[in-house]
């Protein structure tokens, strides 16, 4: 699903837990009328407890507050905690609960993440109500006000009365919204979801805009495990001149397994002449693409399981303010990040070398699986 293209938008980069936490707490404690919250991850623990804590208090005032979890990465959340929130007015509904009759739609999850408030605010990112977010890993969400929201408010509407959605919560009625009144001097974006291998919406148009840059092409993404056209096309960018860089996980990784398979693609790169950062302070779990003055932020790994299986959704933005400030959050994150060189690439030791295969031949095996 692509929304398209408008003009007369405001979005805010909220780079790590500690800037775009309060301001999504804010945000729901000033919601007036609706709440609707989507995550791929929610366990209980301290911060589900804030996230609950402050839904249930705008259901009290009378906001009428929708929660739509995945069905496997709510799998922790206590079921004290489901209660609570039925019980406090919430409407809570779950994404394809897994059923062993049906392994291969397992595979299918929800993992896009999104707060829309009034229906007039949202947020998306990659962050969930996790403890990790809080302080081990490194997150960046956006603050998105304009016309663009009602892509956002449709995008949601549409999972909540989908088939794979359990529906123990009742239906709601959506009514027509009228058009949001466009910002003055505002910044131009859309918003833009993919969903699994048929519907490649937030990789095709990576592609196009690949094929078009003319300075910079900086991408970070937690899991890099890129689909061969991918790499393909970072190769071809490189040798042709642009600045390619990659901002990648150091060794603090919650799939270690995930970052060697990834690894075994660093030779090519390097030797093409693409720079590849990995962070060092903790884990980075971000997801966001810069291309000249394009952005692309949210759910997306821009890896082949998100790319084949998950739901994501991504806001896209074309406005030079936006992109000077994603590439000064950049030139930051490259500042604490340990690049890694050819010369010394071909020096490691061979129980690395070990690893690269190993997970590489695991992850070849699960790419093949529809």
């Amino acid at each position: 699903m692509r929304g398209r293209w408008q003009v007369g938008n405001r979005f805010t980069l909220l780079p790590e837990g500690k800037r775009f936490l309060p301001a999504l707490f804010s945000a729901i404690d000033e919601a007036r009328t609706t709440l609707y919250l989507e995550l791929y991850l929610m366990e209980s623990g301290t911060l589900a407890t804030r996230v609950i804590d402050a839904l249930c208090a705008a259901a009290g005032r009378g906001v009428t507050v929708l929660v739509l979890l995945d069905g496997y990465g709510s799998m922790k959340l206590a079921h004290a905690d489901r209660e609570r929130l039925r019980e406090s007015g919430v409407a809570l509904r779950f994404f394809n609960p897994l059923a062993w009759h049906q392994l291969g739609k397992n595979l299918s999850r929800d993992h896009r993440k999104l707060l829309i408030v009034d229906e007039q605010l949202a947020f998306t990112g990659g962050f969930g109500a996790v403890d990790s977010f809080v302080e081990a890993w490194y997150e960046v969400a956006v603050r998105i006000e304009g016309p663009v929201v009602a892509d956002w408010v449709g995008l949601f509407a549409q999972l909540w009365e989908s088939p794979l959605t359990r529906r123990k919560a009742p239906s709601r009625h959506w009514p027509s919204l009228p058009p949001i009144a466009p910002l003055t001097g505002g910044m131009r974006g859309r918003m833009i979801s993919g969903r699994g291998h048929r519907y490649q919406a937030i990789r095709y148009s990576l592609h196009q805009r690949i094929a078009t840059a003319e300075r910079r092409l900086w991408l970070c993404t937690p899991y890099f495990v890129p689909t061969f056209s991918l790499r393909r096309r970072l190769i071809r960018a490189a040798r042709q001149g642009l600045d390619v860089r990659l901002l990648l996980p150091g060794s603090r990784h919650d799939h270690p397994g995930i970052r060697y398979a990834g690894q075994r693609f660093y030779a090519r790169l390097l030797r093409a002449g693409v720079r590849i950062y990995e962070f060092q302070p903790t884990f980075i779990h971000a997801k966001f693409v810069l291309v000249d003055d394009w952005t692309s932020i949210g759910s997306c790994n821009f890896d082949h399981w998100s790319l084949q299986w998950n739901l994501e959704a991504n806001q896209e933005v074309e406005d030079s303010r936006f992109a000077s400030d994603v590439a000064a959050l950049f030139e930051r994150n490259f500042a604490t990040s340990e690049e890694i060189h050819w010369a010394q690439w071909q020096r490691r030791p061979w129980m690395q070398r070990c690893r690269e295969w190993i997970f590489g031949t695991l992850n070849g095996w699960m790419t093949r699986l529809r």
